[in-house]
Protein backbone atom coordinates (compact mmCIF):
# COMPACT_ATOMS: atom_id res chain seq x y z
CA UNK A 1 0.00 0.00 0.00
CA UNK A 2 1.02 3.60 -0.52
CA UNK A 3 2.79 5.28 2.39
CA UNK A 4 3.49 8.92 3.03
CA UNK A 5 7.05 9.88 3.93
CA UNK A 6 5.69 12.25 6.57
CA UNK A 7 4.59 10.73 9.84
CA UNK A 8 5.02 10.34 13.59
CA UNK A 9 5.12 7.22 15.74
CA UNK A 10 5.61 6.62 19.44
CA UNK A 11 5.93 3.71 21.82
CA UNK A 12 6.50 3.68 25.57
CA UNK A 13 6.85 0.63 27.79
CA UNK A 14 7.67 0.24 31.47
CA UNK A 15 9.45 -3.04 32.02
CA UNK A 16 11.01 -4.78 35.00
CA UNK A 17 14.45 -3.27 34.54
CA UNK A 18 13.88 -0.08 32.56
CA UNK A 19 11.40 2.31 30.96
CA UNK A 20 11.86 2.85 27.22
CA UNK A 21 10.20 5.49 25.08
CA UNK A 22 10.72 5.59 21.33
CA UNK A 23 9.67 8.44 19.01
CA UNK A 24 9.91 8.41 15.21
CA UNK A 25 9.47 11.55 13.10
CA UNK A 26 9.87 11.76 9.33
CA UNK A 27 9.63 14.16 6.42
CA UNK A 28 10.03 13.64 2.69
CA UNK A 29 13.45 13.06 1.16
CA UNK A 30 14.79 11.61 -2.06
CA UNK A 31 16.70 8.91 -0.19
CA UNK A 32 16.55 7.23 3.22
CA UNK A 33 18.31 9.50 5.70
CA UNK A 34 18.31 8.40 9.35
CA UNK A 35 19.31 10.50 12.34
CA UNK A 36 19.58 8.64 15.65
CA UNK A 37 19.21 10.21 19.09
CA UNK A 38 20.25 7.44 21.46
CA UNK A 39 21.58 7.35 25.04
CA UNK A 40 25.31 6.83 25.12
CA UNK A 41 24.93 3.51 26.90
CA UNK A 42 23.10 1.87 23.97
CA UNK A 43 24.95 3.44 21.04
CA UNK A 44 26.52 0.07 20.33
CA UNK A 45 23.06 -1.25 19.38
CA UNK A 46 22.65 1.28 16.56
CA UNK A 47 23.51 -1.18 13.72
CA UNK A 48 20.83 -3.55 15.02
CA UNK A 49 18.32 -0.70 15.27
CA UNK A 50 19.09 0.48 11.74
CA UNK A 51 18.64 -3.00 10.32
CA UNK A 52 15.23 -3.13 11.99
CA UNK A 53 14.24 0.31 10.69
CA UNK A 54 15.13 -0.51 7.10
CA UNK A 55 12.46 -3.21 7.12
CA UNK A 56 9.88 -0.46 7.61
CA UNK A 57 11.12 2.38 5.36
CA UNK A 58 12.63 2.91 1.91
CA UNK A 59 12.75 6.71 1.66
CA UNK A 60 12.45 9.78 3.87
CA UNK A 61 14.43 11.81 6.41
CA UNK A 62 13.86 10.17 9.79
CA UNK A 63 14.69 11.27 13.30
CA UNK A 64 14.54 8.39 15.77
CA UNK A 65 14.96 9.10 19.47
CA UNK A 66 15.07 6.84 22.51
CA UNK A 67 14.55 7.83 26.13
CA UNK A 68 15.80 5.17 28.53
CA UNK A 69 15.49 5.12 32.31
CA UNK A 70 16.95 2.26 34.34
CA UNK A 71 15.61 1.16 37.71
CA UNK A 72 17.46 -0.46 40.59
CA UNK A 73 17.60 -3.83 38.85
CA UNK A 74 20.20 -2.37 36.52
CA UNK A 75 22.32 -0.74 39.21
CA UNK A 76 24.89 -3.53 38.84
CA UNK A 77 25.74 -2.46 35.30
CA UNK A 78 25.82 1.27 35.96
CA UNK A 79 28.98 2.71 37.52
CA UNK A 80 29.52 6.25 38.73
CA UNK A 81 32.83 8.07 38.33
CA UNK A 82 33.25 9.24 41.94
CA UNK A 83 36.66 10.80 41.39
CA UNK A 84 35.53 12.97 38.50
CA UNK A 85 32.40 14.06 40.37
CA UNK A 86 34.43 14.91 43.49
CA UNK A 87 36.87 16.97 41.44
CA UNK A 88 34.00 18.94 39.89
CA UNK A 89 32.38 19.67 43.26
CA UNK A 90 35.70 20.56 44.95
CA UNK A 91 36.60 22.93 42.14
CA UNK A 92 33.21 24.65 42.29
CA UNK A 93 33.44 24.94 46.10
CA UNK A 94 36.87 26.55 45.83
CA UNK A 95 35.68 28.83 43.04
CA UNK A 96 32.79 30.05 45.21
CA UNK A 97 35.03 30.43 48.30
CA UNK A 98 37.52 32.63 46.43
CA UNK A 99 34.66 35.03 45.71
CA UNK A 100 33.27 34.99 49.22
CA UNK A 101 30.25 32.83 48.40
CA UNK A 102 28.95 29.65 49.92
CA UNK A 103 28.43 26.85 47.42
CA UNK A 104 25.73 24.28 48.08
CA UNK A 105 25.96 21.45 45.53
CA UNK A 106 22.85 20.18 43.75
CA UNK A 107 23.51 16.46 43.45
CA UNK A 108 20.54 15.96 41.13
CA UNK A 109 22.42 17.91 38.46
CA UNK A 110 25.00 15.13 38.39
CA UNK A 111 22.36 12.85 36.86
CA UNK A 112 22.52 14.88 33.66
CA UNK A 113 26.29 14.63 33.29
CA UNK A 114 26.55 11.58 31.05
CA UNK A 115 30.35 11.41 31.20
CA UNK A 116 30.14 10.57 34.92
CA UNK A 117 28.20 7.37 34.20
CA UNK A 118 29.81 4.32 32.65
CA UNK A 119 27.73 1.55 31.09
CA UNK A 120 30.14 -0.15 28.73
CA UNK A 121 29.04 -3.67 29.61
CA UNK A 122 25.50 -3.02 28.26
CA UNK A 123 26.81 -3.68 24.74
CA UNK A 124 26.76 -7.41 25.49
CA UNK A 125 23.33 -7.43 27.08
CA UNK A 126 21.21 -9.40 24.59
CA UNK A 127 18.09 -9.21 26.76
CA UNK A 128 18.16 -5.41 26.74
CA UNK A 129 18.94 -5.36 23.02
CA UNK A 130 15.96 -7.60 22.22
CA UNK A 131 13.61 -5.52 24.39
CA UNK A 132 14.70 -2.29 22.72
CA UNK A 133 14.33 -3.78 19.24
CA UNK A 134 10.79 -4.85 20.11
CA UNK A 135 10.06 -1.33 21.34
CA UNK A 136 11.48 0.18 18.15
CA UNK A 137 9.35 -2.16 16.04
CA UNK A 138 6.25 -1.07 17.94
CA UNK A 139 7.11 2.61 17.40
CA UNK A 140 7.74 1.98 13.70
CA UNK A 141 4.43 0.15 13.39
CA UNK A 142 2.66 3.15 14.91
CA UNK A 143 4.62 5.39 12.54
CA UNK A 144 3.61 3.27 9.55
CA UNK A 145 -0.06 3.44 10.56
CA UNK A 146 0.16 7.24 10.52
CA UNK A 147 1.87 7.18 7.13
CA UNK A 148 -0.76 4.85 5.67
CA UNK A 149 -3.54 7.13 6.87
CA UNK A 150 -1.95 10.21 5.32
CA UNK A 151 -1.15 8.37 2.08
CA UNK A 152 -4.80 7.35 1.80
CA UNK A 153 -5.82 11.01 1.96
CA UNK A 154 -3.16 12.01 -0.58
CA UNK A 155 -4.13 9.17 -2.91
CA UNK A 156 -7.78 10.17 -2.80
CA UNK A 157 -6.89 13.77 -3.66
CA UNK A 158 -4.61 12.73 -6.55
CA UNK A 159 -7.22 10.35 -7.93
CA UNK A 160 -9.88 13.09 -7.97
CA UNK A 161 -7.48 15.28 -9.96
CA UNK A 162 -6.73 12.45 -12.40
CA UNK A 163 -10.46 12.05 -13.04
CA UNK A 164 -10.68 15.78 -13.76
CA UNK A 165 -7.72 15.59 -16.17
CA UNK A 166 -9.26 12.61 -17.96
CA UNK A 167 -12.40 14.68 -18.55
CA UNK A 168 -10.32 17.50 -20.00
CA UNK A 169 -8.44 15.02 -22.18
CA UNK A 170 -11.74 13.82 -23.63
CA UNK A 171 -12.59 17.43 -24.51
CA UNK A 172 -9.26 17.88 -26.27
CA UNK A 173 -9.70 14.61 -28.19
CA UNK A 174 -13.17 15.72 -29.29
CA UNK A 175 -12.13 19.24 -30.20
CA UNK A 176 -8.78 18.55 -31.96
CA UNK A 177 -10.21 17.31 -35.33
CA UNK A 178 -12.59 20.27 -35.47
CA UNK A 179 -9.69 22.68 -34.93
CA UNK A 180 -7.74 21.01 -37.73
CA UNK A 181 -10.64 21.41 -40.19
CA UNK A 182 -11.17 25.03 -39.13
CA UNK A 183 -7.50 25.77 -39.72
CA UNK A 184 -7.63 24.12 -43.17
CA UNK A 185 -10.64 26.22 -44.15
CA UNK A 186 -9.07 29.38 -42.81
CA UNK A 187 -5.82 28.75 -44.69
CA UNK A 188 -7.64 27.98 -47.93
CA UNK A 189 -9.78 31.11 -47.60
CA UNK A 190 -6.75 33.26 -46.83
CA UNK A 191 -4.76 31.90 -49.76
CA UNK A 192 -7.77 32.42 -52.02
CA UNK A 193 -8.02 36.08 -50.99
CA UNK A 194 -4.34 36.66 -51.64
CA UNK A 195 -4.46 35.00 -55.06
CA UNK A 196 -7.61 36.93 -55.98
CA UNK A 197 -5.88 40.20 -55.18
CA UNK A 198 -3.13 39.22 -57.59
CA UNK A 199 -5.57 37.86 -60.16
CA UNK A 200 -4.25 34.30 -59.90
CA UNK A 201 -5.99 30.96 -59.47
CA UNK A 202 -5.50 28.42 -56.67
CA UNK A 203 -3.25 25.47 -57.55
CA UNK A 204 -5.03 22.55 -55.88
CA UNK A 205 -1.94 20.32 -56.03
CA UNK A 206 0.27 22.87 -54.31
CA UNK A 207 -2.51 23.60 -51.84
CA UNK A 208 -2.77 19.92 -50.90
CA UNK A 209 0.97 19.84 -50.23
CA UNK A 210 0.73 22.80 -47.87
CA UNK A 211 -2.31 21.32 -46.16
CA UNK A 212 -0.42 18.04 -45.66
CA UNK A 213 2.45 19.89 -43.96
CA UNK A 214 -0.02 21.82 -41.82
CA UNK A 215 -1.83 18.61 -40.89
CA UNK A 216 1.42 17.12 -39.58
CA UNK A 217 2.05 20.21 -37.47
CA UNK A 218 -1.47 20.16 -36.02
CA UNK A 219 -1.68 16.42 -35.48
CA UNK A 220 -1.64 15.58 -31.73
CA UNK A 221 -3.09 12.08 -31.94
CA UNK A 222 0.14 10.44 -30.74
CA UNK A 223 0.51 12.88 -27.84
CA UNK A 224 -3.10 12.35 -26.79
CA UNK A 225 -2.70 8.57 -26.94
CA UNK A 226 0.41 8.69 -24.77
CA UNK A 227 -1.21 11.13 -22.36
CA UNK A 228 -4.21 8.84 -21.99
CA UNK A 229 -1.85 5.93 -21.32
CA UNK A 230 0.07 7.95 -18.70
CA UNK A 231 -3.12 8.87 -16.83
CA UNK A 232 -4.13 5.22 -16.80
CA UNK A 233 -0.67 4.36 -15.48
CA UNK A 234 -1.10 6.87 -12.66
CA UNK A 235 -4.26 5.07 -11.61
CA UNK A 236 -2.43 1.74 -11.61
CA UNK A 237 0.42 3.08 -9.49
CA UNK A 238 -1.96 4.56 -6.92
CA UNK A 239 -3.63 1.18 -6.49
CA UNK A 240 -0.34 -0.71 -6.60
CA UNK A 241 1.39 1.14 -3.74
CA UNK A 242 4.78 -0.29 -2.62
CA UNK A 243 7.47 2.25 -3.43
CA UNK A 244 5.35 3.97 -6.09
CA UNK A 245 6.46 7.52 -5.27
CA UNK A 246 9.34 7.71 -7.76
CA UNK A 247 7.33 6.07 -10.54
CA UNK A 248 4.41 8.41 -9.94
CA UNK A 249 6.75 11.39 -10.11
CA UNK A 250 8.31 10.18 -13.38
CA UNK A 251 4.90 9.54 -14.95
CA UNK A 252 3.78 13.03 -13.94
CA UNK A 253 6.77 14.46 -15.80
CA UNK A 254 5.78 12.52 -18.91
CA UNK A 255 2.24 13.91 -18.62
CA UNK A 256 3.70 17.43 -18.50
CA UNK A 257 5.68 16.74 -21.66
CA UNK A 258 2.68 15.50 -23.66
CA UNK A 259 0.18 18.15 -22.58
CA UNK A 260 2.76 20.88 -23.21
CA UNK A 261 3.30 19.60 -26.76
CA UNK A 262 -0.46 19.58 -27.32
CA UNK A 263 -0.67 23.20 -26.17
CA UNK A 264 2.10 24.22 -28.54
CA UNK A 265 0.59 22.44 -31.56
CA UNK A 266 -3.06 23.34 -31.09
CA UNK A 267 -3.46 27.09 -31.33
CA UNK A 268 -6.98 27.43 -29.94
CA UNK A 269 -8.28 29.61 -27.11
CA UNK A 270 -10.51 26.93 -25.59
CA UNK A 271 -7.81 24.25 -25.74
CA UNK A 272 -5.21 26.67 -24.38
CA UNK A 273 -7.36 27.24 -21.29
CA UNK A 274 -7.76 23.50 -20.81
CA UNK A 275 -4.01 22.99 -21.17
CA UNK A 276 -3.30 25.64 -18.52
CA UNK A 277 -5.79 24.03 -16.12
CA UNK A 278 -4.34 20.59 -16.93
CA UNK A 279 -0.81 21.74 -16.07
CA UNK A 280 -2.05 23.32 -12.86
CA UNK A 281 -3.64 20.04 -11.75
CA UNK A 282 -0.49 18.12 -12.66
CA UNK A 283 1.61 20.47 -10.57
CA UNK A 284 -0.68 19.98 -7.57
CA UNK A 285 -0.45 16.22 -8.06
CA UNK A 286 3.34 16.40 -8.18
CA UNK A 287 3.39 18.32 -4.91
CA UNK A 288 1.36 15.53 -3.33
CA UNK A 289 3.51 12.82 -4.90
CA UNK A 290 6.65 14.36 -3.38
CA UNK A 291 5.34 13.15 0.01
CA UNK A 292 4.79 9.55 -1.07
CA UNK A 293 7.36 6.85 -0.47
Amino acid sequence: MLKSMTGFGRYSQEEEKCVQTWEVRSVNSRYLDIKWRLPQCVRSFEPIFEKTLRRFAQRGRLEVSLSLQFNNNYSDVLTFNDNAASSILDRLTLFAKERGHIYTPDYNRLLGLSHLWETDNLSNNEELSDNLVQGLEAALTDWNDARLSEAKTLSSDILSRIIRMEEWLDLIIERAPEIKEERFSAVKERIGEILANHQQELDEGRFLQEITLLADKLDVSEELTRLSSHLERLRELLSLGNDAGRRLDFTMQECFREINTCGNKIQDVQISRIVVDFKNELEKCREQVQNLE
